[in-house]
């Protein structure tokens, strides 16, 4: 068999002005943020009965509450991220809302929300 058998074939030479990998570019977060009147916060200890001590960003430990329709939802551990309403009345009692999935935790220290709970855990 000789090179006329298989037909012509032309030699592939690797492209030598490659464009350079282009760094990761910034795009939209899709992470819930909190509302007027809600906050971001961290557990800080479980108190049993669907109770929890938990740390808020604006520095304040509350005691927080898992509604019940939420109570299946969510299975929070120490150190986990949460959006809570605190009561209109107490200031130092409130409700978890979401709890945050550890990718969303990522997107938010990127955006700097997480600053004054960083130290924590």
């Amino acid at each position: 068999m000789t090179d006329a058998d298989y037909g012509d074939f032309e030699e592939i030479k690797e492209e030598e002005s490659k464009t350079p990998a282009q760094p990761e570019q910034q795009f939209p977060s899709r992470v819930k943020l909190p509302k007027k009147g809600q906050l971001i916060g961290i557990v800080l200890q479980r108190l049993g009965g669907k109770r929890m001590s938990i740390k808020t960003t604006d520095n304040k430990v509350r005691n927080c509450r898992v509604p019940g329709r939420f109570s299946r939802r969510f299975w929070l551990r120490p150190g986990h991220f949460v959006i809570i309403e605190p009561w209109p009345d107490d200031d130092n009692k409130g409700d978890v809302v979401f709890h945050y999935k550890p990718n969303a935790i990522s997107q938010l220290k990127r955006q700097g929300l997480l600053q004054n709970l960083e130290g924590e855990f």
